[in-house]
């Protein structure tokens, strides 16, 4: 897996992996809202799809999210079909109204 940077700036921020041969960084972006944090937005490029470099990216989102006592609400497709296939997420899923 590649190494994955963290990029924090209070409001808003994201974890980015490199890829080889691609012009773009792998990422998942996040912006702050109250306690919680809502990834908005998963991109990997092209050449590195079904490498699991996105899941990586979540990894992170997630240890993050214990280690540093903030929530997730998952915005993007890919983030919200992660927490469905991981359940054992749910103590750092943010409850959201319905």
């Amino acid at each position: 897996m590649p190494e994955i940077f963290r990029e924090d700036h209070t409001s808003h921020g994201a974890y980015r992996a490199d890829v080889e041969g691609a012009s773009r960084q792998a990422e998942l972006t996040w912006v702050a809202r109250g306690d919680a944090r809502i990834a908005n937005h998963t991109y990997v490029p092209h050449e590195a799809r079904g490498k699991g470099i996105a899941a990586a990216l979540v990894d992170a989102l997630i240890a993050d999210a214990r280690a540093q006592g903030f929530k997730i609400v998952p915005q993007c497709s890919y983030v919200e079909a992660a927490f469905r296939r991981h359940p054992e997420w749910a103590d750092v899923l943010a409850d959201t109204p319905s």
